[in-house]
């Protein structure tokens, strides 16, 4: 039986640029980095070191090599924040594009998007 929710895998252009925009915008922790020695390389990235789910960056054009069959698009993932104004505002002021806050009968909403320009949504979670 499945019981949570281990780790997403986000499939991106460039893995370097991505990291840095996770973790140097975002405030993110890089959890590990593995590389098979043969251009298989992989960075699990979370909001905390104690996280129970990760997202695992991994590049699009090696696994659409390996797996062609395989969808590569974006998973549309929903965030939680304690502080959704104050994220939003520490957003803006990163220079990343943000959605128009949004007020849903569970609470504030807002999307943004990452270097790649995939968009994912933040909901306000106390």
């Amino acid at each position: 039986m499945i019981n949570k929710i281990g780790q997403i895998m986000l499939y991106v252009n460039n893995q370097d640029e991505t990291v840095k925009f996770w973790t140097e915008k975002v405030g993110f922790s890089v959890i590990s980095e593995q590389d098979n020695g043969q251009g298989m390389r992989w960075i699990e990235i979370a909001p905390t070191k104690e996280a129970e789910t990760s997202i695992v960056l991994h590049s699009k054009e090696l696994i659409a090599k390996m797996q062609p069959e395989l969808n590569l698009n974006t998973p549309s993932l929903m965030f939680f924040s304690e502080n959704i104004d104050q994220l939003y505002k520490d957003l803006q002021d990163k220079n990343i594009t943000v959605g128009q806050m949004v007020t849903m009968p569970g609470g504030k909403v807002f999307n943004f998007a990452d270097n790649e320009e995939n968009y994912f949504a933040v909901m306000e979670k106390k």
